[in-house]
This record gives structure tokens, sequence and C-alpha cells, in this order.
């Protein structure tokens, strides 16, 4: 895969100030498919430096000009959506018809709705006898996960920009090709110099560098809860702001007049999508009682359809896969029934899990409790909808979550009742400008939409 061997600051790619790199893998086939500069803190201390110097002119830009740029950088993202695509099956795993759709396309979908937002957005509003205006915050360094490589740069650098913040990147890792394409794309798009910088590296090293500087004025994390308590703990020493993207162990209540061979069969497909790699997964299937074992069983044969190679792909690497298969092990010593999948490794090579089904899970159990990030589901049986919602909001985490019922007013209700920052009702469909983040140890802000765009904004009142 082609690789560059330099940062990408100041509006032109620069040599990488050590000599580290970091090898990136194939998860499919164990195979190195390139190398990339392990950026340092004078790597950070280049692009922040530069975003610096960019930001009095971004922020000065009219919205109307930011909102065209932002366009352009979604047409380019369009028209290299296949080798994007590639990009992502390569050094994500993830299946081509996945990349296409999901990795490569919704963050065009993001990039457009920014680009829309930018343009309509009030930046100032009169309240009595005073003009409030929303100005941008400043240089936002911005921390990005491998499991969905690209939205989570989109979801973050488009409203920055459209907010008239300036960014630096580091991206996860893992995933960092896919970092690379999004550079070439706001080069191409003629973004100004300094606007967005990318600076890849190792967490512990470059992310923490980033999240420490004096220079950079919001840190914006998306990935586990225990990196973001300590970001957030750097940022809380230097009074700087923070958004805070997390865990999550999201609830699939399935009431007892929903249609139940359609709530599982979408709940399994949810799950398994990306191999079980999004933090909003619905992980937990929550069943009433007298309807759990036919639950049980359609999960099992509806999970049978996804074939790991074909429609599911490998963990991202071989720590996560032995992560997850961990998790299995200790469900089944903790006396959950194996329905489907197990610990064993379904393919000889490559970082598979086999999609797995748990029944007898009890709330207290170590998964239905922490988040395993893999295509494991926990089939949890209830006695009436106190007890549901007692077992829906029975964990740290408050990120996501579904309802199913005969119709919408009654899986509404019980929605109200749920301790998380969203909620699908009887499937509905995804909403790239509803806002997207969660309660407790979820996280700490939203992203998307105009709730995504005020995470980057502060406020001034001017008094007449």
């Amino acid at each position: 895969m082609k690789a560059h061997d330099g940062m990408y600051i100041g509006g032109q790619w620069r040599p990488a100030a050590g000599p580290d790199a970091i090898a990136v893998v194939n998860p499919a086939d164990e195979q190195v498919i390139a190398h990339v500069p392990a950026g340092t803190q004078e790597d950070v201390d280049a692009a922040v430096r530069a975003a610096r110097a960019a930001f009095p002119a971004w922020a000065a830009t009219p919205p109307a000009e930011r909102a065209a740029r932002i366009g352009a950088l979604r047409d380019v993202l369009a028209a290299r959506q296949d080798e994007i695509a590639e990009t992502v099956t390569a050094e994500l795993g993830a299946p081509p018809a996945l990349a296409q759709t999901v990795h490569a396309g919704l963050p065009v979908l993001v990039a457009g709705s920014y680009a829309e937002l930018a343009a309509s957005y009030s930046f100032e509003e009169k309240i009595g006898n005073s003009t409030v205006l929303l100005e941008p915050v400043g240089v936002v360094g911005a921390i990005t996960p491998w499991n969905y490589p690209l939205h989570q740069i989109v979801a973050k650098v488009a409203p920055a920009l459209a907010a008239g913040c300036t960014v630096v990147l580091k991206p996860a890792e893992d995933t960092p090709l896919t970092a690379q394409r999004f550079a070439e794309a706001v080069d191409e798009a003629g973004l100004p110099a300094g606007v967005f910088n990318l600076v890849t590296g190792l967490g512990p090293v470059a992310g923490q560098a980033l999240a420490a500087h004096e220079g950079v004025d919001l840190v914006s994390f998306t990935g586990s809860t225990a990196v973001g308590r300590q970001i957030g703990a750097t940022a809380g020493a230097a009074v700087k702001r923070v958004a805070l993207e997390l865990g999550g162990k999201s609830a699939n209540v399935i009431l007892p007049s929903a249609d139940l061979a359609k709530a599982v069969g979408v709940g399994i497909a949810n799950v398994m999508s990306n191999s079980g790699q999004t933090c909003s997964a619905w992980t937990r299937m929550l069943v009433h009682k007298n309807q759990y074992e036919e639950a049980v069983t359609l999960a099992a044969a509806a999970v049978a359809k996804y074939v790991p190679g074909e429609r599911v792909g490998p963990l991202v690497n071989a720590k996560q896969q032995q992560r997850v298969r961990g998790y299995i092990e200790k469900g089944v010593a903790e006396g959950a029934r194996l329905v489907a999948g197990g610990p064993d490794a379904p393919r000889e090579t490559g970082y598979y899990v086999s999609p797995t089904v748990f029944a007898d899970v009890t709330p207290e159990m170590t998964i239905a409790q922490e988040e395993i990030f893999g295509p494991v589901v926990c089939v949890l049986k209830y006695e009436d909808e106190d007890d549901a919602v007692r077992i829906a909001n029975g964990t740290v985490y408050g990120l996501a979550g579904a309802v199913w019922a005969a119709d919408n007013a009654e899986a509404v209700a019980f929605a109200r009742r749920m301790d998380t920052g969203q909620v699908d009702i009887n499937g509905g469909r995804f909403n790239p400008l509803a806002p997207f983040g969660g309660y407790k140890q979820s996280g700490v802000g939203r992203e998307l939409g105009p709730h995504g765009l005020s995470e980057y904004l502060q406020t001034k009142s001017l008094q007449f």
C-alpha cells in the first residue's frame, strides 16, 4: 500500500523528526503492508506551531468560504472513495462492501453535512441588550481510533474547520494509511496551509504529547474509557476543554409486543457489522422471560450466516483477537451458555474470532458489564419492564441502545427511561445530523450535526 514517510505539516509532507517507524499489518493475512513514521514530541511541536500560525486567518475566513472549502474536501473524498475503501480493507480488514458503503461512503455524507452547516449556522445571536458571539475555540488536537478510521477523522475535523478552528490529527497506529489518504484529500481540496496537520505515531508518545501540548486549546478523543480518563486528567491539569467519545455496552431491548424475529435479526446484524468493533454496538440483547428461549434460537440461527472471512472480517490485530477470545473464555467460566461460536480461532491465518452468542447471561457477569469489542452477543432475560430498565441502565456506560415494540409510542416511553445518549426506535435509520455521544463513562460532549459543531465554539457576549 502507498505510504508517506513523513508528516503532513503546514501544507506539505515533511520528513519525520526521528528514525522510528510503525509497521502496518493487514489483519486478514498478518502481512506487513507498509511503514509510517512514529511521531515524536518534535513532530507534534511543529504541527501545533503550524496550526497556531494558520488559526487567525482561518478563524477570520467568512463562514461561507469555509463551507466552500469543506465542500471541496467532500468532493475529493467522494472522487477517491474506491481508493479509500481499498485502504481500509487492507489495514483494518473490513469486507469490501462494508469498506465502500460505510467506511468510505459515510464520511462523504458527514463532510457534506458540515459544508451545509458552516454556511447556515448562526454564529451570533441577540439576547436582550447583548450580542452573543460564537467563536472558534482555537487549535484542536484530534486523536482518533482504528475502528472507523476515516469516519472518526471527518467527524472531528469537519466541524472543527466549520467552526474556524485549525487541527492537528494523531490517528490510531493500526490504521494510519487512511489518515494519510485524508491528508492527501485535504491537500487536493486546497485548504490553506496549516489548517489541517497530520502526525502519525504511538498513543503514549505522540498522542500524549498532543493532549498535553500548551498550544492545543481543545482535545477531541475517541477510544477506550481508560485512555479517555488519562486524557481528561491531562487536559484538566491545564484547564483545557475536552470532547470524549468512549466505550459502550449498549442494550437492545425487545419488548413483548415487538416482532421478535425482526428485532433479533437486526440486533445480530448490528453487532456483527465491523466484526463487533463498534463502540455503540447493541451487545446486550434483553428479552422477556416468556420469549427468551425462542430469541436464543433465533439469535443462534442468525449468527450462523456470518462466516468469518466472508461477511465478517478479522479483528484489527493479534492483541485484540486475544482480548476477545479471553472474554469468551471468561463467559464460559462464569456459567454463561455458549449457543454459537466460541473461543477457538475459526481460521488458521488472520485475526479472526468466531461470531458468538451467549445465553443464560446474568447482569453481573463480566461479559455483560465490560466492553468486549468483538462479534459477541449476550442474551439476557428480564421479568418485566422495570426489570428491563434496571438491566439496561446497570453498567457504567451509556452510549447507545435500541428498543423494539409494536408501535413507536410504546418504544419511546421505554427509551425515555434509558440512561444513554442515543436510542434507535424499531430499527430507526442513522441520522448524520443527530448528536452522538454518551452518558456516564461513555464520554463528554457530542459529535455530528449542529451539536457536534458547537463543541468547537466558545461564547462571548457584548452588552450595549
